[in-house]
C-alpha cells in the first residue's frame, strides 16, 4: 500500500495579524522558505508562538498568508480552500465523531467521495488493521484510550489517500509511554505508505526521533533547517542549541581561526574543528557542550570545579549533575563500568572533548 506522494513548497510567506490591543502588525510567520521533498517528514519545531502551527494552518488552508506561495506538487494552492487541497490533518484534539463507531469515523470521507459501500468496508478494515484497530471497529470513541483514538484520527486522515498529511501536535494530550508508543507507530505507518509529511510540535525528542529533518523556528523566522543529527550536533546558533537538547555554555576568548576556531576557556587553549563563520573577526564565542563531549577529572585538572550532587545510573551511562559556579551542569559517563565514577558530593571538575563541541556566536558580540 502507497500514496502518491507530493512535494510541499512555501515560497517568501508571510502571515501578518493586527494586535487587536496596540493595532501593531505582529509577524507570526516572517518570510518562510522551505521544499519538504515527496515522502519526506519534515517537522516544525519551535517554542509557543514561534509560527509553527500558523505555518501549518496555511500549508492546509486554514490561514491565508500575507503575502508568499504555496505548492503542493506543481500546483499553486495558496488561496484554495482547505477541500481543494491534497492534503489531511491529524489534530491535537482528534476530533472524532463522538456519534459515530470507529468504522463509520474513518469511513467518513469515503462517503463523502460516494464511493461504494463494499468498496468502503474493505477498505476501511485495511487501514484500521494498519493501525492495529480492526477488532475495534464497532467500538464508540468514548470507549477507546487516548492512544486508540488516536490511532483513529490516523486512520481516518489516511484512508482518503492525500498527497500531504499535517499533523498539528498529534500526541500532546497522550502519557509518556503511550507518546512514545505513538511516535513509533506514526514514522512506520508514514515511511510504510511513503506519504509527505509535515508534523509540528514542541518537544524536541519528538522532533529528534520522527523527523527525516527538522525546521527550528523563532519569533516567526526559520532559524535552521537540516537533520536531527545536524541541528543536534551543528546548531547554528545558542537558542538552536538549548531548545535542541541539553547543553552547557562555556564563555570564550576567540584567538583565532584558520581550519579551526582556537579559543580560551577559563584561562586554557582548546582547537575546536566546528566553529560558526561568524566568529571570522569576532572577539567572543559560546563553546557549545552536550552532556556527553564533558569529561569529569579530579579537582584543579579541569577548567571549572565542582561538586557532584547526583548520579542517575541508565545501565549504559550514568548522568552526573555538577555543582559549579556557572550553576549546575549535566555530564553524561558513556559506558561507566569502564570510568572511574565518582560518588555524589565528591568534588570534581569539568572539562569537555574539543571535537565533540562547536564554538558558537556570543550573544550581543560586537
Amino acid at each position: 500500500m502507497s500514496i502518491q506522494s507530493k512535494s510541499v513548497t512555501l515560497e517568501h510567506v508571510r502571515k501578518i495579524f493586527k494586535d487587536p490591543q496596540s493595532g501593531k502588525d505582529v509577524h507570526a510567520v516572517d518570510g518562510a522558505d522551505f521544499v519538504i521533498a515527496p515522502g519526506e517528514l519534515v517537522t516544525l519545531l519551535g517554542p509557543s508562538g514561534c509560527g509553527k502551527t500558523t505555518t501549518l494552518r496555511m500549508i492546509a488552508g486554514f490561514e491565508l498568508p500575507t503575502t508568499g506561495k504555496i505548492r503542493i506538487g506543481a500546483e499553486d494552492i495558496t488561496f484554495l480552500p482547505p477541500n481543494k487541497r491534497d492534503t489531511a490533518m491529524v489534530f491535537q484534539s482528534y476530533g472524532l465523531f463522538p456519534h459515530m463507531n470507529v468504522f463509520d469515523n474513518v469511513a467518513y470521507g469515503l462517503r463523502l467521495r460516494k464511493m461504494p459501500e463494499k468498496e468502503i468496508s474493505e477498505k476501511v478494515m485495511r487501514f484500521l488493521g494498519m493501525v492495529g484497530l480492526d477488532a475495534l471497529a464497532k467500538r464508540p470513541p468514548s470507549r477507546l484510550s487516548g492512544g486508540q483514538q488516536q490511532r483513529v484520527a490516523l486512520a481516518r486522515s489516511l484512508i482518503v489517500e492525500p498527497a500531504v498529511l499535517l499533523l498539528d501536535e498529534p500526541l500532546s494530550n497522550l502519557d509518556a509511554l503511550l507518546r512514545e508508543q505513538m511516535r513509533v507507530e506514526i514514522r512506520r505507518i508514514q515511511k510504510s505508505l511513503g506519504i509527505t509529511a509535515a508534523y509540528v510540535t514542541h518537544d524536541r525528542v519528538e522532533a529528534m526521533s520522527l523527523s527525516d529533518r527538522i525546521i527550528v523556528m523563532n519569533k516567526g523566522k526559520i532559524v535552521q533547517i537540516g537533520t536531527p543529527p545536524q541541528v543536534y550536533r551543528d546548531p547554528v546558533d545558542a537558542f538552536v542549541a538549548g531548545f535542541i537538547g541539553k547543553v552547557a555554555f562555556f564563555p570564550a576568548e576567540v584567538r583565532g581561526i584558520d581550519e579551526v576556531c582556537t579559543v580560551d576557556v577559563r584561562g586554557k587553549t582548546f582547537r575546536l574543528p566546528r566553529f560558526s563563520e561568524e566568529l571570522k573577526g569576532a572577539l567572543r564565542a559560546l563553546v557549545m557542550c552536550r552532556p556527553e563531549s564533558l569529561t569529569l577529572l579530579p579537582p584543579g585538572e579541569g577548567i571549572l570545579d565542582g561538586r557532584i550532587v547526583t548520579n542517575v545510573y541508565l545501565g549504559h551511562s550514568i548522568e552526573s549533575f555538577v555543582a559549579t559556579e556557572m550553576g549546575e551542569i549535566l555530564v553524561q559517563v558513556d559506558n561507566p563500568d569502564a570510568r572511574r565514577i565518582f560518588a555524589e558530593g565528591e568534588p570534581v571538575s569539568v572539562s569537555f572533548i574539543p571535537e565533540l563541541t562547536k564554538a558558537l556566536p556570543a550573544e550581543n558580540d560586537e
